[in-house]
């Protein structure tokens, strides 16, 4: 019998070094030595990261922090304080990111930073307060937070920059099973309709390659021909068109019509998780729900038609 594979194991697997999680082989990145400035580095990539995937205007300066705070503890509107509290919450990010690139521009002068000193410990409280406040932030489809993303930058603060890398790796094998089973649950839903009839190659070729850029940085060179592979399989999944007749009845053409917007909500959603290179529990969870709704209505309009058939 084959020995299960340990999460962690390294192997060289055509000509690519790759660690084995959670039944996925991720490309391996060797990650900097652990130094401040590399920590600096990371917290400034990360928070990038983190405004590129969330609700647009809560990019708000450090400097503005008590403004912010001002804000979102004077607001009773429960509404109105959400958005204040998401935008409170970006302004620590980047009074965190301030004063950790003081603090290693203050290294490179030859002064030493201990981890006890003040403004250490104050980024750090900067951090664990915006990801209590990260639970307010919306991912920009609306949907739901990524709080994975407001947790990153305080776990790079918090333990060595190898230590952070491979924390990663588990958290891009959750993302490609959660592709993957995103796309399963598309072909389950949509392939054995003779409305869409093709589309499961489609699919899975949209799959690959979002496994592909999703286990990727920006910086690999590979990154130019991944990104336009994944771009192009997304428009050609995009530009599906179900297979429709002029003798169709009116239901028939409403369950094309519903089965395209499900096809199109499940391009968008692996699109968000594999930019974000994130699990989205709750935006998965609901989207199988609408696929079950569609396949058992989709099952329902299937049994007149079919009744039709047999008495003739």
């Amino acid at each position: 019998m084959n020995e299960p594979i340990p999460n962690g194991t390294v192997d060289l697997i055509d000509g690519v070094r790759r660690v084995f999680y959670d039944g996925y082989w991720i490309k391996v990145y060797d990650p900097p030595a652990d130094s401040l400035r590399a920590k600096k580095q990371l917290i400034q990539a990360l928070t990038r990261r983190l405004f590129n995937h969330v609700e647009h205007g809560i990019n708000i300066p450090g400097k503005r922090l008590a403004d912010a705070r001002r804000a979102y503890e004077t607001e009773q509107d429960p509404e109105r304080r959400r958005v204040k509290g998401a935008m409170y919450a970006g302004a620590l990010f980047n009074r965190a990111t301030d004063i950790f690139t003081k603090l290693v521009e203050l290294q490179e002068l030859g002064i030493e930073i201990d981890t006890d000193n003040a403004l250490m410990c104050e980024c750090g409280n900067c951090l664990q307060d915006a990801l209590k406040l990260g639970r307010m932030v919306l991912h920009r489809s609306g949907e739901e937070g990524i709080d994975e993303l407001w947790g990153e930058p305080f776990r790079a603060f918090s333990i060595p920059v190898e230590a952070f890398y491979e924390s990663r790796y588990v958290k891009i094998a959750q993302t490609l099973r959660d592709i993957d089973r995103i796309a399963a649950v598309m072909t389950a839903t949509l392939a054995s309709s003779p409305l869409f009839e093709g589309v499961d190659a489609l699919i899975a070729e949209f799959a690959r390659n979002a496994r592909q850029k999703c286990e990727t940085l920006r910086t690999d060179p590979d990154i130019f021909d991944l990104w336009a592979d994944f771009v192009v399989a997304s428009e050609r999944l995009s530009a599906f068109s179900p297979r429709l007749s002029h003798r169709m009845s009116v239901r028939e053409q409403r369950l094309a019509g519903d089965g395209l917007r499900v096809l199109q909500q499940g391009r968008d959603l692996v699109t968000y998780i594999t930019r974000a290179r994130v699990p989205m529990p709750k935006s998965t969870r609901e989207y199988i729900e609408r696929c079950e709704t569609y396949a058992a209505l989709a099952q329902m309009q299937a049994r007149p038609a079919l009744a039709g058939r047999m008495s003739c």
